[in-house]
């Protein structure tokens, strides 16, 4: 493979040059002169066969094509200086990378790591987050917590937790609608998830009124942008606990019928057979699967 990569100094170029927007900004941030900018880019533009700038007035634009492909070596860059602050001979910080669904990175583990941090402050955890539409899992991890165990045995898996969905609103919607019972439901806006189909038809069934309908639907691509739509006061939706332990803690949803629940998703945390598994990588682990409450001691 390593005939088949391009000039190594030319891509680093390249890419803060479409980073930055301009050859002038990328001489300035690497001390350059614009010529050697130029010639650098002109050199990855002969590998690769095609133009990655065109001129617009004074300044040299990258093209669309373009700005993908610097997004792609950016991120190489990024994994390139990761492996090289965790494996270097120095290395002082102790990291870990962990790749989530994004509504369980925001909504479940940002929010803890805090409590984390105070217990070990020389490890780093850096959060990475997949849509769970995703069928694989990609990019490079330590750990990654996903609704369910990938067959072919390539990961030792634990059970974080399982998740109970049950109706959230927003405080406001729930004084101005006024819902005291689940038929009241039929008169307000249910709000849905392509990423979480189902999840309404399954609380109705729990709750024992299965031909319930809604008055209004909304559907949203992912649940996070549910969540917000909630939060706004569009709508009911169906929340997942304790993914949402915290926004209710702090009254950005409550729940109307905290009794009535039905089974959600199980979660686990994966770790590849092959990695290496550091102390400081099991005391993670062993920290992610404490009760919430206890994970604060």
């Amino acid at each position: 493979m390593r005939h088949k990569l391009p000039p190594l100094n030319a891509l680093r170029v390249f890419e803060v040059a479409a980073r930055a927007g301009s050859y002038s900004a990328a001489a300035r941030e690497l001390n350059l002169t614009h010529g050697a900018i130029s010639r650098h880019i002109a050199n990855l533009e002969d590998w690769l066969g095609q133009p990655l700038f065109a001129r617009d007035g004074q300044s040299m634009v990258a093209s669309p094509h373009a700005r993908a492909f610097a997004r792609e070596i950016s991120a190489a860059f990024d994994h390139i200086a990761d492996a090289a602050e965790r494996y270097g001979k120095n290395q002082r910080v102790k990291v870990i990378r962990v790749s989530a669904s994004a509504t369980v990175a925001m909504r479940w583990l940002i929010p803890k790591l805090p409590l984390f941090a105070e217990r070990y402050p020389d490890v780093d955890v850096r959060v990475s987050t997949a849509m769970s539409t995703e069928p694989a899992l990609r990019g490079s991890f330590d750990l990654a917590i996903r609704r369910h165990v990938p067959p072919g045995g390539q990961f030792q898996s634990w059970q974080l937790f399982q998740e109970h969905n049950t109706v959230i609103a927003s405080p406001a919607l729930l004084a101005r609608a006024g819902v005291s019972s689940v038929e009241q439901l039929a008169a307000e806006t249910w709000l849905t998830s392509e990423t979480r189909p189902g999840d309404w038809e399954a609380w109705l069934e729990a709750a024992g009124h299965a031909s319930l309908r809604a008055n209004r639907t909304l559907r949203f691509d992912h649940f996070f942008v549910t969540l917000q739509a909630v939060v706004d006061g569009l709508g009911f939706g169906i929340g997942p606990f304790p993914t949402l332990d915290t926004d209710c803690a702090v009254g950005r949803v409550q729940m109307p019928f905290p009794d009535l629940t039905a089974k959600g998703s199980t979660y686990y945390a994966l770790i590849p057979l092959d990695a290496d598994k550091p102390v400081h990588m099991r005391d993670f682990v062993d920290w992610l699967r404490k009760p919430v409450s206890l994970a604060k001691n």
